[in-house]
């Protein structure tokens, strides 16, 4: 992988990581087009998504520190007796349904092999209709009454609501941020909200699936790679993130937030039919070309 392929996976990394458009979706489109599938392929997203990780820090830094302040006290009240449900303050309520709604991830990770498999085959037909689903559900959250419901507010039932959409966007091509922006929304979150406590429930989210893929790297024998590219792919995706976060947080406020609706629309009928036309050729259609 050279110098300059890692600059364009990083950007794509940085700004569909946050923009609701799927990052996974993207980069596995590119590397069907590029040819840098694979397990180096895959290990490459790894650190693009540890890169977004990094922006997602700077840009809510003050609400991540409240939430590990909060937790330190929480856990002191819970080993003395004093922890109560009923009188929790808005970050230490944020900080249990944020626990609740990773949780939901776990059964979805049974199915962790057939999710890599769709990312690195040659076949891009399964992102199209993620990509359409992912279309779908950005439409229907628009839609939607805009809620009320801060962090203080959250319940359970919307702590798993949330979770599921996360889950579901493990397939490439379902956007993890559109999908648990619209499952705020849906329940019936202020948009502010909705954008902080999906940015925020994704850290432990991407960062635990980048610590399993790296793990197998290394077990199959995936270390043989150049360093640079890798570094490069991670400060880029990490640059790039933290304006695309911003973007995020403009659209959503001035109501625009429905344009990726008609953009992963497109996209998605676009993939479906390349991937169509492929299938029936037998072969890529960057051979075609």
């Amino acid at each position: 992988m050279t110098i300059i392929e890692a600059v364009i996976q990083g950007i794509i990394q940085g700004l569909t990581e946050f923009l609701p458009i799927s990052s996974s979706g993207h980069l596995s489109i590119y590397q069907h087009f590029t040819g840098n599938s694979g397990d180096a392929g895959f290990l490459m997203l790894s650190v693009l998504h540890l890169g977004t990780l990094v922006a997602v820090f700077i840009a809510f830094w003050d609400t991540i520190w409240a939430l590990i302040k909060e937790f330190i006290v929480m856990i002191k009240d819970i080993f003395t007796g004093k922890f109560k449900w009923k009188t929790m303050n808005g970050e230490r309520r944020m900080i249990i349904m944020l626990v609740i709604s990773l949780s939901m991830l776990a059964p979805f990770y049974i199915f962790k092999d057939f999710f890599v498999g769709i990312s690195t085959d040659d076949d891009i037909i399964v992102e199209g209709i993620c990509f359409l689903y992912t279309s779908v559900i950005l439409f229907l959250s628009d839609r939607c009454v805009k809620g009320k419901r801060e962090p203080k507010d959250i319940t359970v039932k919307n702590a798993v609501t949330v979770g599921v959409f996360q889950g579901f966007a493990l397939m490439p091509g379902i956007s993890r941020s559109g999908s648990t922006i619209s499952g705020g929304l849906f329940s019936g979150f202020t948009k502010e909200t909705a954008v902080k406590f999906s940015f925020i429930l994704g850290i432990p989210a991407i960062l635990g699936g980048c610590l399993l893929e790296v793990k197998d790297a290394f077990d199959t024998g995936q270390t043989d790679i150049e360093l640079l590219p890798f570094i490069v792919g991670f400060i880029v995706s990490a640059v790039v993130g933290i304006f695309a976060i911003k973007l995020v947080r403009w659209l959503i406020k001035s109501d625009k937030f429905k344009i990726f609706a008609f953009y992963t629309l497109v996209l998605g009928i676009a993939v479906i039919s390349i991937g169509i036309i492929e299938r029936v050729l037998g072969k890529a259609i960057t051979e075609i070309m």
